[in-house]
């Protein structure tokens, strides 16, 4: 029944168009919504579907031979419905001067659903490339929905990356087949296990191609030049539909996922990684100071909040595991509170340039408050959720012997937190500028959205210590 995840939102889609066009615009929200509702739901509970055997779909599970799931796959599934629901509320309740793209922006919210849910949960490396171009192709098509200059050069962009990222993934998927047979994980792992560290030069280039191609992904540092243009340049919904979750399903759960089960065994992969993840951290940081537009600003600070993920998930310790999870999470959380905040800001003002603005709190305060909390869960201050995940990695370094990475780590904290300080002073904080008396607090769409992902970042914080005993 795992596969109810696949065919529910790709069901969705075929339906609303097949029915009359009329029909499908006007309840295409609400089909999405139910859809998404269903992701939230379905994913916690599991555990009690997982089991389930529904024979009529029998057809279906020939096609795709393995599910699988564990605890990264459910956050990874919950992750994806909440941070749809919020884009979809946000689409639908933000002034949106052509609301006509309405219907076809629902169609690509279902179908990039479908392409990351297949990333989650399948099970061997041709799948996980079918769905990865899915998801891309969904993607690109989102960030250039507007047909602004600057958006149509973002999308460009993230083709162009995506383009090249999935010729090194089709190269590495090509050498395995012609060393394994065979492309499902378990034999990939099995083959690499029996080599005892001999390993031929093919696999040394399924390595290499398959590092480029998921940093590209992921927005790793040296390979994080399409990431801000893209996250900046697309409509505020699609924005919190990036920095929320695609960003972090097509290249981090990815890049993650495939080091856990297929290249566990390869001695140089922990240093590559931590390699990666230290530099990210810090041009991501250094890079946001330097930024005059919130988006930008956001963005690069996204690439350096991945880097913590990917440290946590190179120690290949339980403790450093943990914490790559809670910070997939987290950063999914307190990522979107921040682009649903710019979207409010550049919606009422007109701007998200931080020198024409100042003072906003006076006017925005629900958008203020709630700034504060993703700031600081962003820099990692407690008792909010960012600081314990952080904190986790810390600790994991120090106790894996990479004192001075872990070092490195905390002062990048203080730096985020100086970034994000930069805005707060700029836009909320300070005299309210001429011009701007008259504007009033986000709509219900993104008041709403702001308290939701607030909340969850304050009580995952407060609920800490259980949360840690059932991740054990």
């Amino acid at each position: 029944m795992l596969i109810v995840f696949l065919l529910l939102p790709l069901i969705g889609v075929i339906f609303l168009n097949l029915i009359p066009k009329k029909t499908g615009r006007k309840i295409s929200f609400y089909i999405n919504l139910l859809i998404i509702s269903l992701q939230i739901i379905l994913s916690i509970f599991i555990n009690n579907i997982a089991g389930m055997s529904a024979p009529f779909l029998s057809f279906f599970e020939s096609i795709i031979k393995k599910l699988y799931y564990d605890i990264f796959s459910i956050i990874s599934l919950f992750t994806i419905g909440l941070v749809s629901f919020i884009s979809l509320i946000i689409n639908r309740y933000s002034k949106n001067e052509n609301r006509s793209d309405d219907f076809n922006f629902n169609n690509l919210i279902l179908l990039l659903i479908t392409g990351m849910n297949g990333i989650v949960l399948i099970h061997d490396m041709f799948s996980l490339y079918i769905f990865l171009e899915i998801t891309s192709v969904s993607t690109f098509i989102l960030i250039s929905l507007d047909k602004s200059i600057l958006s149509l050069e973002g999308s460009f962009k993230y083709f162009i990356m995506s383009a090249i990222a999935t010729m090194f993934l089709l190269v590495s998927i090509a050498f395995i087949f012609i060393s394994v047979g065979s492309l499902n994980y378990s034999d990939i792992s099995l083959y690499l296990q029996s080599l005892n560290n001999n390993y031929p030069i093919t696999i040394t280039i399924v390595f290499i191609c398959f590092i480029v191609g998921m940093s590209i992904k992921a927005g790793l540092v040296p390979f994080h030049g399409w990431l801000p243009d893209a996250y900046s340049s697309a409509p505020t919904p699609v924005s919190i539909m990036l920095a929320g979750i695609v960003t972090k399903i097509t290249g981090v759960y990815t890049l993650i996922r495939l080091i856990k089960d297929v290249f566990s065994k390869l001695a140089s992969i922990e240093y590559i990684l931590l390699t990666l993840g230290v530099i990210s951290i810090l041009i991501g940081c250094f890079g946001a100071i330097g930024q005059k537009k919130m988006k930008r600003m956001l963005s690069y600070s996204s690439i350096s909040q991945v880097g913590y993920i990917i440290l946590g998930a190179a120690l290949s310790t339980p403790l450093g595991y943990i914490g790559a999870l809670l910070h997939f999470f987290n950063h999914a959380v307190f990522k979107s509170l921040l682009f649903v905040n710019t979207g409010a800001v550049e919606q009422a003002t007109g701007t998200e340039e931080m020198k024409k603005l100042g003072g906003l709190s006076s006017k925005m305060p629900v958008t203020g408050i709630t700034s504060i909390i993703g700031f600081l869960s962003t820099a990692g201050v407690p008792p909010l959720s960012g600081f314990w995940s952080k904190l986790i990695i810390i600790i994991a370094l120090w106790q894996a012997g990479y004192i001075i990475i872990a070092v490195i780590v905390l002062t990048a904290s203080i730096l985020t937190l100086a970034y994000l300080l930069i805005i707060q002073r700029n836009v909320f904080f300070g005299i309210l500028k001429e011009g701007l008396e008259n504007i009033k607090d986000g709509n219900f769409a993104f008041i709403f959205s702001s308290i939701i992902l607030s909340l969850i970042t304050i009580i995952l914080g407060i609920a800490f210590p259980f949360i840690l005993k059932y991740l054990e």
